[in-house]
């Protein structure tokens, strides 16, 4: 038996934003704190959320600071604004970064201490209160961040999480049109962000028939419509697919867990800023063809999602394919397929490593044990550009 987990209240599909008033009636809010970058509001994607609280008289702040990779010490400047506005909701819409601080200062905003004091692998303090009720409205296709209890924080070499199911959504708001104005570039590292999530599901030891079935579809929207999304942005069909992709990807990992492409992938985003979508697309098909003796047959199916013409195939072969497709997706979305791209030294891979290896619950769920010098290699094979 395994225990699933999902969020109370989902809305997913072309204007699903209209159901955010039936939401706040239900709530009832009197101070809404929205939760926010300042791009989004330059490019006038929450008009619409301003129209509808001040339609209803609502009084809202809103919090623009969101950046990429959220420091511990952003989420801690939140987190005090929080509580000196003693807002009674959050509103979190953006990305992955918007959504997880939005999580993170809907709960913590309630508790006392520092935020680093609830870190994962360092924190002393305990999750207890379930804090002030949450919408997440995701404005990219990739991370996932709506479904989950995670809130992911950069540290100074390495990233940590605060995770509990109190941080989990009281309402989701999955609504494809809010993902017309990603820049190309984001497109792509948020969808093989997507695609990383569902291949890692669907790989890890605590994988079900429930978490498969998720993966395995989330895929084969991704397979189909990541190019288009990228390429020909307007294309509403693509972008509606790469959203409930992305849903349905998030879901399969937040109860299955993600492995060892993740667990490479923290330090690199820690030490060198790399977007969190971009690390992963770097490390994923060398990461997969590192793994592959232990997963041939649950591969070969993972390349089935991309094209049921390989049914026939004997696994192994399969499984190779399966990376060389990796590879020609990742080149197609036109994001680097090596470290060194990035111009980042060859003498960091050490201390990349010793990072990566101290995520052992990401590593935990990988199906085949993967210990120092096995990162080691993946990160000089992923640094060469080479299989």
């Amino acid at each position: 038996m395994q225990k699933l987990t999902f969020t109370a209240q989902n809305y997913v599909g072309i204007d699903s934003i209209n159901q955010l008033p039936n939401e706040l009636k239900r709530y009832s809010p009197k101070k809404i704190i929205i939760i926010t970058d300042q791009i989004l509001i330059e490019l006038g994607l929450l008009k619409s959320i301003f129209s509808i609280l001040e339609s209803n008289d609502i009084e809202y702040t809103v919090f623009s600071g969101v950046e990429p990779e959220p420091s511990i010490q952003l989420a801690q400047r939140l987190v005090d604004f929080v509580q000196k506005e003693q807002g009674d909701f959050i509103i979190g819409i953006g990305g992955g970064s918007a959504l997880d601080l939005a999580k993170l200062a809907a709960v913590l905003s309630c508790h006392e201490g520092k935020v680093e004091e609830y870190l994962n692998l360092t924190g002393t303090k305990e999750v207890n209160k379930r804090g002030i009720p949450k919408v997440l409205i995701p404005t990219t296709s990739g991370t996932g961040s709506e479904v989950t209890n995670i809130t992911v924080l950069s540290l100074k070499a390495t990233k940590d999480v605060i995770a509990h199911d109190y941080l989990l959504a009281d309402v989701i708001i999955v609504d494809p049109l809010l993902t017309i104005t990603m820049p190309k570039r984001v497109t792509a590292a948020t969808g093989v962000d997507a695609l990383t999530h569902a291949i890692e599901a669907y790989l890890s030891k605590n994988s079900s028939i429930v978490t498969d079935g998720l993966a395995l579809h989330a895929v084969k929207l991704i397979a189909q419509s990541l190019s288009k999304a990228v390429h020909e942005p307007n294309d509403i069909d693509a972008r509606t697919d790469m959203s409930i992709a992305s849903y349905m990807a998030g879901m399969s990992f937040f109860n299955a867990g993600v492995a060892g492409v993740h667990a490479l992938a923290y330090p690199l985003g820690g030490q060198f800023q790399l977007p969190h979508g971009e690390a992963n697309a770097v490390l994923l098909p060398y990461v997969m063809n590192y793994i592959k003796k232990s997963s041939y047959t649950r591969m070969k199916d993972l390349l089935c999602a991309f094209d049921s013409s390989y049914i026939d195939m004997e696994p192994e072969k399969a499984a190779c394919i399966f990376i060389d497709k990796l590879f020609e997706m990742i080149q197609e979305v036109e994001l680097p397929t090596k470290i060194s791209s990035y111009d980042i030294p060859k003498h960091a891979i050490e201390l990349l490593t010793q990072d990566a290896e101290k995520q052992t619950r990401l590593l935990s769920r990988s199906p085949l044990e993967l210990e120092y010098d096995d990162i080691y290699t993946i990160y000089i094979d992923a640094y060469n550009g080479s299989k």
